[in-house]
C-alpha cells in the first residue's frame, strides 16, 4: 500500500492536500517576499560580494534543507522561510550594487560633454521641445572618453522658448530655432549637460527619484547648442521598429483627433490626448485637469494602459482564440483548444504591452500572467493560494522594486480577493465566462453581466482601504463612475481606438464615443463630496483597515463578515496629533526653487507661500502642498481647513501653486501684499483677501502671530505721487510665529520671505528698541540664501538657531551662497537646505531639534547631494583616459 501511494503522480496527490500540504513550499515562497523587502529598507549599499555571500548562504542552505528528510516541522519550515529570504536578499542586493555602479558622476555634473547614443523610446512633445530616452553608447569630456550611465533622460528645446528649469545660466538654445523630428532608433551625437536625478522628498509624497531608479535612468539633461560640435545625426534607423510604429500611430492620431485651430481644439486636444494613452500607453498625453476628475471618479486606471487593460485584453484573445481553434476538428485533434487559447492570449497581451511601451507595469502583468499560464499548462491542481502567491514571487525576482509600488499592492490583491471570495462550483474562470457566453446566448451573456457586477462590487469593497493607506484619497461616485466606465472603455472605446491604427476613420469614431463619457464623469466629478480625502493613518491602523476590508467579503455568513467594520474605523476617523496647547509645528517642505511652508496649532493651519511654478499645467501646489496638507488633515472643509494662506510677494516661486490651493483647499482668507492685477493674474481673485501690514497681530490656540514687515511707508497710499507697479522682494510679507512660553523660554519662528539688505537693516532699526520682537529659534533664509540678503545685522538680531534654505538642486541662481553659509557658520547658526534635507519640521516643544525627512526615512536609491563648498573637485585625465576625480580640502 505503502508502495502504490507513492507512485501516484505529485499532481494527483495535491489534490485535497489542503493548507498543511503547502507549508514548505509557502514557506520558502514567503521568504523570497520577506528577503526582498528587507533589502528595500537598506539605507546604502554594501559591496557586490557582500551580497554574493548572501546568495551563497541561502542557495547551500536550501540544498541541504531539501535533502533533510525527517525536520520538526515548525523548524523545518521556519529553516525554509530564512534560507530564502538569505538568498533573495543577496540577489536583489547584488542587482542593486550593480546598478549602483553606474551612477553618474558628480564631477560630470553640469559641464559641456558629448554624448553618442540611440534613442530607445518614443520622444515626448513638451513645453517648447521635445524629451526622450538616450541609450548611451560612448561619452566625451575635452576629447577623453568619459563613463556615463546607460540610459539618461534628454531634453531639447527650441531657441525662442524659455525653459522653466534650467540649469545653467544660460538657457538651452537652438541656432537655428527650429527642432529635428526626433525619433526611436536614431543615432545621435549630441553636446549635453547631466545631472543626477534629483527630486523633491516629502512626507507622503511621491519618491522620484525611485521611480528614476525603476527605470534604470541614473541621469538627466538637457542638448546644448552654439558649442563647437553642434548635434549630429549619425543614423537614421537602429532598430526600435515597436516604438517607431508607436511614433507613428501616436502622430497620427493628434493629426486626424485634434488638428490646430478651431474653436473645440482645446476639446479635441483633451479627447485626442486619452485615446492616445488607451491605445499607446503614454499617460503624460491626458490633460491634468482630465487627470483630476479621472482621480476623483476612481477610473483612473481606465484611462492608460494597466494591468486591466492588460488582462482583459488577454481574456478576449483567448476567447476569440478558442471559439475560432474548435470550429475545426482537425486542429482540435492535434492541440487541444483551451491550451492554445490560453498561451494564444498570452501572446496577445505580451504583443499589447510591447506595443504600450513595455512599461513596468505591463512587464508586471505579462509575467504574472506566464506563470499562470504555465502553472495551468502542467496540469498542477495547485490551489488559488499557492498560484497566486507565486505570482507574486515571480514578480519580485523579476522586478524587487514592485513591493514598493502601489500598482503592484493594488493588482494582487484583487485578484487574491477575486479568488478568496469565489463562492464555490458556480464561480466562474475568464475563459468559463468566455464559453458561456459563446454557448448559451443571452443567458449566459446576463450571467457573465452578473458575475462582472458582483466581481466589480467585491473588488471596490476590499481595495478601498488600500487606495485610503496608499493615496489617502476614496472616491464616493467610483463603484458608479465604473459601472457606467469599465464597460464602455473596455468594450468600445478602446478596441475602436486599437483597431484605428488599421481603419483610422475609426478613431474618429473612437472619440464621439468618449465624448459622452466623459461628460457623465465632468458631472459626477461635480458632486459635493464626490471624494473624500483623510488623513494619512500610522500603519497599525491602515493594516487593521486593509484586513477589515478583505474580511468583509470572504464567502462566509453575513454576520461572520459585519466583523470586519470595526477594523476600518481607526483608518477612517484617524486624526493626526496636533500640537498642544500654546504650541506649533513647522514643516518647510521640499519644493524645489521655492517656498511653502506648513504652520499648525492645537485647531488651525497657515500656509506661508504656496511653491513655485514648474512649467505649463504643472506647479507645487498640485504636486507637493496639497497631498502634503490632505496627509496632515487639512482637507479644504470645516472640520479640517485651511485658515489662512499668505503670500509673501508675488513671484512664481512663491505663488506658482496659489491658484490649486485655493482651489482644492479653499482657505478661509489669502493674505499678501499682492495687487489687485496679480491676483487676477494668479487666479485667486475671488478669494476673501486682506492685505499684509506691519502691526497685524492674532492669536490661535494660545499662539501668537504677528506681521512685521511692510509697514505702510513701504506700501505707499492710495493718493501716492508715485504708485507702486508690483509686489516683488521688497515687499514680502515678513511673519513671526511665537509660542507659549515654558520654562521661560518662548520658542518661535521667522519667516522672513524674499526681503534684502535694505529691507533686512529697515527691519533692525524699526525694532531696535525692542531686541526681543526680532528674535526667533528657526528662520527661514532670507531670499532662499541670495548674497544680497541674510546680512550681519539681521543675524545678530534674530539670533536663531536653525536656518532652512529651501532651494533647488543645482538651481541656476547658485542659492544658498557660499558667503551666506561662511556667514552662518561665522555665527555658529546651523543651515539646512532642503536639497539634502528634504521637507524639515520643527516644532516649538522641542526648538533644539530639527527632523529631515531624508534622514528620516534613509534609501540606498535616493540621490546623495554633496553639500556645496564642503570639497573642492577637479579633473585630470590619465593615460588610459579614465576620469579621475580628486576631492581636496
Amino acid at each position: 500500500m505503502m508502495e502504490t501511494s507513492s507512485a501516484k503522480p505529485a499532481e494527483q496527490r495535491s489534490v485535497g492536500r489542503g493548507w498543511s500540504g503547502y507549508w514548505r513550499p509557502a514557506a520558502w515562497l514567503w521568504g523570497i517576499l520577506a528577503g526582498t523587502a528587507v533589502q528595500l529598507q537598506q539605507a546604502s549599499l554594501g559591496p557586490v560580494w557582500y551580497y554574493a555571500a548572501w546568495v551563497l548562504l541561502g542557495a547551500m542552505a536550501s540544498l541541504l534543507l531539501s535533502r533533510w528528510r525527517r525536520p520538526l516541522p515548525w523548524l523545518d519550515r521556519a529553516l525554509c522561510c530564512l534560507a530564502a529570504a538569505a538568498l533573495a536578499f543577496g540577489l536583489a542586493g547584488m542587482r542593486a550594487a550593480h546598478q549602483a555602479q553606474t551612477q553618474l558622476q558628480p564631477a560630470l555634473e553640469g559641464i559641456d560633454l558629448q554624448l553618442e547614443g540611440v534613442i530607445v523610446a518614443m520622444p515626448l512633445p513638451v513645453s517648447g521641445g521635445q524629451r526622450f530616452r538616450l541609450k548611451t553608447e560612448q561619452a566625451w569630456l575635452e576629447g577623453a572618453q568619459v563613463a556615463v550611465p546607460p540610459l539618461v533622460d534628454l531634453s531639447w528645446y527650441r531657441a525662442d522658448h524659455r525653459a522653466f528649469a534650467r540649469e545653467a545660466m544660460e538657457q538651452p538654445a537652438s541656432a537655428e530655432g527650429a527642432l529635428p523630428l526626433l525619433q526611436a532608433g536614431q543615432r545621435w551625437r549630441l553636446p549635453v549637460r547631466l545631472r543626477a536625478p534629483h527630486g523633491s522628498l516629502n512626507p507622503h509624497g511621491f519618491d522620484y527619484e525611485m521611480w528614476m531608479w525603476e527605470q534604470g535612468v541614473q541621469a538627466t539633461g538637457y542638448v546644448r547648442h552654439g558649442q563647437p560640435e553642434g548635434p549630429q545625426l549619425l543614423a537614421a534607423r537602429q532598430g526600435h521598429a515597436v516604438e517607431r510604429m508607436r511614433q507613428m500611430v501616436r502622430d497620427g492620431m493628434v493629426q486626424q483627433l485634434a488638428p490646430p485651430g478651431g474653436p473645440q481644439a482645446a476639446e479635441r486636444a483633451r479627447i485626442a490626448g486619452v485615446l492616445v494613452a488607451l491605445v499607446t500607453g503614454e499617460q503624460r498625453a491626458i490633460d491634468r485637469e482630465d487627470w483630476r476628475v479621472f482621480r476623483i471618479t476612481g477610473v483612473a486606471h481606465l484611462m492608460a494602459i494597466s494591468g486591466l487593460h492588460i488582462t482583459l485584453f488577454a481574456w478576449v484573445s483567448a476567447a476569440m482564440i478558442r471559439i475560432a481553434w474548435r470550429r475545426s476538428p482537425a486542429l482540435c485533434l492535434r492541440l487541444p483548444a483551451p491550451h492554445v487559447a490560453l498561451w494564444g492570449g498570452v501572446l496577445c497581451a505580451g504583443l499589447y504591452a510591447l506595443f504600450s511601451g513595455w512599461g513596468i507595469p505591463a512587464q508586471r502583468t505579462v509575467l504574472m500572467l506566464v506563470v499562470v499560464a504555465a502553472l495551468a499548462s502542467s496540469g498542477r491542481q495547485w490551489p488559488w493560494y499557492m498560484r497566486w502567491l507565486l505570482a507574486c514571487v515571480c514578480v519580485v525576482l523579476a522586478q524587487p522594486m514592485a513591493l514598493l509600488q502601489a500598482g503592484f499592492w493594488l493588482s494582487f490583491l484583487a485578484v487574491g480577493i477575486l479568488f478568496a471570495s469565489d463562492r464555490g462550483p458556480g464561480a466562474r474562470s475568464p475563459e468559463a465566462s468566455g464559453q458561456g457566453i459563446a454557448q448559451r446566448g443571452l443567458r449566459g451573456a446576463l450571467a457573465a453581466t452578473a458575475q462582472l457586477l458582483r466581481e466589480q462590487w467585491v473588488v471596490t469593497l476590499a481595495i478601498t482601504p488600500l487606495s485610503l493607506l496608499l493615496f489617502g484619497q476614496v472616491s464616493v461616485v467610483g463603484f458608479l463612475a465604473n459601472l457606467l466606465a469599465i464597460p464602455w472603455v473596455t468594450w468600445v472605446v478602446t478596441p475602436l481606438a486599437l483597431l484605428g491604427a488599421v481603419l483610422p476613420p475609426l478613431w474618429t469614431a473612437a472619440a464621439w464615443a468618449l465624448q459622452p463619457l466623459m461628460l457623465v464623469l465632468q458631472w459626477l466629478a461635480s458632486w459635493p463630496h464626490a471624494a473624500l480625502w483623510l488623513a494619512a493613518a500610522p500603519g497599525w491602523a491602515a493594516l487593521a483597515a486593509v484586513l477589515g476590508g478583505v474580511w468583509l467579503v470572504l464567502p462566509w455568513p453575513w454576520r461572520l463578515r459585519l466583523l470586519g467594520l470595526p477594523c476600518l474605523l481607526p483608518a477612517l476617523f484617524w486624526q493626526p496629533p496636533r500640537p498642544a496647547h500654546g504650541q506649533f509645528e513647522l514643516w518647510a517642505l521640499d519644493v524645489g526653487q521655492g517656498q511653502a511652508v506648513v504652520v499648525q496649532t492645537a485647531r488651525h493651519s497657515l500656509l506661508y507661500d504656496a511653491g513655485p511654478l514648474y512649467g505649463p499645467g504643472s506647479n507645487a501646489g498640485d504636486r507637493v502642498v496639497v497631498p502634503a496638507m490632505r496627509a496632515m488633515g487639512v482637507r479644504g472643509l470645516d472640520s479640517g481647513r485651511l485658515d489662512l494662506l499668505v503670500l509673501s510677494h508675488v513671484h512664481v516661486d512663491h505663488t506658482g501653486g496659489a491658484e490649486a490651493v485655493v482651489d482644492q483647499l479653499r482657505p478661509v482668507a489669502v493674505m499678501g501684499s499682492l495687487l489687485p492685477h496679480e491676483r487676477q493674474r494668479l487666479g485667486i481673485a475671488a478669494a476673501p483677501w486682506q492685505d499684509c501690514v506691519a502691526g497685524q497681530t492674532w492669536t490661535w490656540d494660545g499662539v501668537q502671530f504677528r506681521v512685521l514687515f511692510p509697514g505702510e511707508q513701504e506700501l505707499g497710499t492710495a493718493d501716492s505721487p508715485i504708485p507702486r507697479q508690483s509686489s516683488g522682494n521688497p515687499l514680502s510679507c515678513v511673519l513671526r510665529i511665537e509660542a507659549a512660553a515654558r520654562g521661560g523660554h518662548a520658542a518661535a519662528a521667522l519667516l522672513p520671505g524674499d526681503i534684502e539688505r535694505a529691507q533686512e537693516w529697515a527691519l533692525v532699526q524699526r525694532h531696535a528698541d525692542a531686541p526681543a520682537a526680532l528674535r526667533a529659534d528657526l528662520m527661514l533664509a532670507p531670499h532662499h540664501g541670495s548674497n544680497t540678503s541674510s546680512t550681519q545685522p539681521l543675524l545678530a538680531a534674530v539670533q536663531p538657531r536653525w536656518v532652512v534654505a529651501q532651494t533647488g538642486y543645482r538651481n541656476r541662481f547658485r542659492h544658498p551662497a557660499a558667503a551666506v553659509q561662511q556667514r552662518y557658520q561665522q555665527m555658529q547658526i546651523v543651515l539646512r537646505n532642503t536639497v539634502h534635507c528634504g521637507a524639515a519640521h520643527w516644532r516649538s516643544k522641542q526648538p533644539e531639534a530639527l527632523v529631515c525627512e531624508r534622514q528620516k526615512r534613509p534609501r540606498y536609491w535616493r540621490h546623495k547631494a554633496a553639500e556645496l563648498g564642503q570639497t573642492r573637485r577637479t579633473l585630470d585625465i590619465n593615460k588610459t583616459n579614465q576620469l579621475l576625480i580628486l576631492d581636496e580640502g
